[in-house]
């Protein structure tokens, strides 16, 4: 499984739900070939609606922080490009799908990938562990957090989730 060429992707986003409007205020991508990490892609987005207290404490993204951003217009072509026929992972992926493709639909563009979700996947393989969030799975599987590592902002859990995946896939 982990020989195909993937995208492994993360969100971070105003508030908990896209149906009541929330959008994605920063993308982090990273590409895998094979066994390899060989491109990322990153961005915050600049979007009008203003980030939730609660979702700001989750990922410490500020509405100040996304001042003079790029616009969904500019980021989700570029995104799109980064993707290209790429299979799409994630950490628990109905949450980030759900969100990129209402991002994508506001466009007019959609997103047809495959796609894998590591949390599910965790929880086949490792169904002894006592959760399976990110972290959980990553300590599990690694041991300590890489250093410098900042928990929910984007391109870093993104590069969690892709040593996660290639660790699951490859068992």
């Amino acid at each position: 499984m982990a020989d195909i060429r993937a995208v492994v992707f993360d969100v971070e986003t105003t508030g908990f739900s896209p149906l009541r409007g929330d959008r994605i205020i920063e993308i982090g991508a990273v590409m895998v070939e094979g066994r390899r990490c060989t491109g990322e892609y990153q961005t915050l987005v600049s979007v009008p609606e203003s980030v939730t207290r609660k979702a700001s404490q989750v990922h410490g993204i500020t509405d100040r922080m996304l001042q003079g951003q790029p616009l969904p217009e500019e980021v989700y072509p570029a995104l799109r490009d980064f993707i290209g026929g790429s299979t799409l992972v994630a950490h628990n992926a109905s949450f980030d799908l759900a969100f990129l493709a209402h991002e994508l639909a506001r466009l007019g563009m959609s997103l047809p990938n495959r796609h894998i979700c590591t949390l599910r996947l965790a929880r086949r393989r490792l169904p002894e562990l006592p959760n399976h969030r990110l972290e959980t799975v990553y300590r599990h599987l690694f041991g300590e957090l890489p250093d410098g590592n900042w928990r929910h902002r984007a391109l870093d859990d993104a590069r969690l989730t892709a040593r996660v995946w290639l660790a699951l896939a490859n068992e």
